[in-house]
């Protein structure tokens, strides 16, 4: 049974992986230990973008509808961490907050900017709080690997993230431009999704659902919703994960330039 997380649930996940983030932070041996998963970055670099990133996100919810991101938040994103640790902590403590309480205020329901474009969600502020989950969980695992101890994703944010990543990232009105086809993904913990690509483009559907043709997949990939969330985010290759099908369909489906 699929179930999308409740807003109170998505405010307590991104407080707890904010604080598994910042546990990581205190125990580095250096903030300029680099990060294997976000080529070019150091640990101090993750830190200030996850924490610039929260400040932003706090000002859009805080704006409420619009259509371009208000000044005052862009401006946020421009604000540099401090360097020292302990200081770059409680600094790190402190855009949670900044957007927990700015979460807590608004109207889950109601409308704000959030820059994704056309996706398979309403841009709400509940929204922007399910996408923020997986912001600081992906980040915290990046975190992780740098120091030589990667985590999986807790089974409750990676079950939401899996679809939530298709909803948003994966999805377009644009032709594809070859055999209509699908690629299915099954999660171990039992949730299932379509991703269907043809000439309207490319969408999610949870699985089963009524008329879908099982065996219309063309490539079926299984493994921990951990596993999935991490391969979405191009953390682990797919080569990585059980594959039932012709793998050659993802890399006619990376080599898409739908958004051109």
């Amino acid at each position: 049974m699929h179930k999308t997380l409740e807003f109170p649930d998505l405010l307590r996940l991104i407080d707890e992986r904010a604080t598994a983030f910042r546990a990581v932070i205190a125990s580095a041996p250096s903030l300029d230990v680099p990060v294997p998963t976000c080529p070019g970055w150091t640990l101090f670099d993750l830190a200030q973008h996850l924490g610039q990133g929260r400040r932003f996100r706090a000002a859009t919810v805080a704006a409420g509808p619009a259509d371009a991101a208000p000044a005052e938040a862009v401006a946020e994103r421009t604000v540099p961490a401090p360097r020292e640790r302990e200081e770059l902590l409680a600094w790190l403590a402190a855009t949670t907050q900044e957007l927990l309480d700015a979460l807590r205020a608004a109207d889950p329901d109601g409308g704000c900017w959030t820059g994704w474009g056309a996706t398979q969600l309403t841009d709400t502020c509940a929204s922007v709080a399910r996408h923020q989950v997986q912001e600081i969980a992906v980040h915290t695992y990046d975190a992780q690997v740098a120091v030589g101890a990667p985590q999986p994703l807790p089974t409750e944010v990676a079950l939401d993230g899996v679809e939530e990543n298709l909803f948003i990232t994966c999805f377009t009105t644009s032709p594809w431009p070859h055999k209509p086809t699908a690629f299915d993904l099954h999660a171990t913990e039992g949730r299932s999704w379509r991703h269907t690509v043809d000439g309207d483009g490319a969408r999610t559907t949870r699985l089963p659902a009524p008329g879908e043709d099982p065996d219309a997949a063309g490539l079926s990939i299984h493994g921990t919703a951990s596993d999935l969330v991490l391969f979405l985010y191009d953390r682990i290759p797919l080569d990585s994960l059980r594959l039932d099908g012709d793998p050659g369909l993802f890399d006619l489906f990376q080599a898409w330039e739908w958004w051109a």
